[in-house]
C-alpha cells in the first residue's frame, strides 16, 4: 500500500511562486511513475506534470509549461513541483498521484492510469 503525502499549498498573489512536495512511502520504488494532476470544484481533474522513474523525461501540461518544473528526489521517495508566476487560473487543489507502471507517453496524462492519489492541498492564487 503506498501512502501519499502533499504539503506546500497556501495562499499567493498572481505572480508568485510556491514548491509543492510529494512523499512516497510503502511501496516498491525501483520502477514507477508520479505525477501532479489538480482539480477545481466542478471539473474533472486535470494533468499538470509527470516523470518516469526510469528513464529520463518530464511531461507537462500546456498552460503550465515554462512555468512549473517536476523534481525528485529519489533516496526521499520524494516528488517536488516548483509553480512559477502563478495566476489565478492555477487556483485548484493539487493532488500527487503514483504508479508502479511505467506509463507509456500516450498514458501520462490520464488520472485513470494512476493507482494511488494524495490527500490534496490547496493552492490559491490571489489577482
Amino acid at each position: 500500500q503506498v501512502h501519499l503525502v502533499e504539503s506546500g499549498g497556501g495562499l499567493v498573489q498572481a505572480g508568485g511562486s510556491l514548491r509543492l512536495s510529494c512523499a512516497a512511502s510503502g511501496g516498491t520504488f525501483s520502477t514507477y511513475t508520479m505525477g501532479w494532476f489538480r482539480q477545481t470544484p466542478g471539473k474533472e481533474r486535470e494533468f499538470v506534470a509527470a516523470f518516469r522513474r526510469s528513464g529520463s523525461g518530464t511531461w507537462y501540461a500546456d498552460s503550465v509549461k515554462g512555468r512549473f518544473t517536476i523534481s525528485r528526489d529519489y533516496a526521499s521517495n520524494t516528488m517536488y513541483l516548483q509553480m512559477n508566476n502563478l495566476v489565478p487560473e492555477d487556483t485548484a487543489v493539487y493532488y500527487c498521484a503514483w504508479t508502479n507502471s511505467r506509463l507509456i507517453n500516450s498514458r501520462i496524462g490520464s488520472e485513470l492510469a494512476y493507482d494511488y492519489w494524495g490527500q490534496g492541498t490547496q493552492v490559491t492564487v490571489s489577482s
